[in-house]
């Protein structure tokens, strides 16, 4: 599937194809960090299938508490926004974006979770919370 995406600023604009197969929930520590939040929904794409088309992105290098591998994290150096994760090295790269950059992110539907043992214990009640359409 192709796709195309941009932070939050539009800074930086990217395209990718993915396999939509590859959409998951990831639960790590890490991605609770680096996202800010309780998870992160990150879709794969195919080897070497990403494109940046404007602006320049900042890299992080992080060595993953769960698993101790280096990713390379791919940011917006204006706005921050977490663009992709990608090994570190030489070899077809394959990343994990990040599906909130996305255009077409409501196309793309979970297939499963990561890192589940990391996962925060109230997820599991978030359907039961009341829920307004707007901040009110």
């Amino acid at each position: 599937m192709e796709i195309d995406g941009h932070c939050h600023c539009g800074n930086i604009t990217y395209r990718a194809t993915i396999d939509p197969e590859r959409v998951v929930v990831c639960h790590c520590t890490d991605c609770q960090s680096l996202s800010g939040s309780a998870f992160r929904t990150v879709a794969f794409t195919e080897p070497d299938a990403f494109e940046t088309l404007s602006g320049t992105l900042k890299v992080y290098v992080k060595t993953s508490a769960d698993s101790g591998t280096p990713r390379a994290q791919g940011f917006c150096g204006e706005c921050g926004s977490a663009i992709y994760a990608t090994s570190v090295g030489e070899g077809p790269k394959v990343y994990g974006l990040r599906t909130g950059t996305i255009t077409q992110r409501a196309e793309l539907i979970p297939k499963k979770q990561i890192w589940h043992r990391s996962a925060l214990p109230w997820l599991a009640e978030l359907g039961t919370l009341p829920a307004s359409q707007t901040q009110a």
